[in-house]
């Protein structure tokens, strides 16, 4: 089973980070309102960065390192994500 930590950009330009082993699931379940109390009132959420992990214990760890992240250092990551992605 794969593990993801992820970020998603909500409707009023915060970032909300967090892990899951289905990225389509837990997407539609935050679109939906039903993922969790932050982001049910900034719907909708884009998903702007997912970094694969190695089990669910590695997931969480790696939660906590980009939650420990400044705003400008989460954006900065999801850019060069992003650059890379496009090369």
């Amino acid at each position: 089973m794969n593990w993801f930590c992820y970020l998603l950009r909500c409707a009023d330009d915060t970032l909300y980070c967090g892990i899951t082993n289905d990225l389509d699931k837990r997407l539609a379940a935050h679109n939906a309102g039903t993922a969790s109390k932050y982001t049910r009132v900034r719907v909708p959420v884009e998903l702007v960065y997912a970094e694969p992990c190695a089990g669910r214990s590695e997931a969480s760890k790696r939660e906590m390192e980009i939650k420990a992240l400044t705003r400008m250092k989460k954006l900065e990551l999801i850019r060069l994500t992003a650059a890379a992605e496009n090369q």
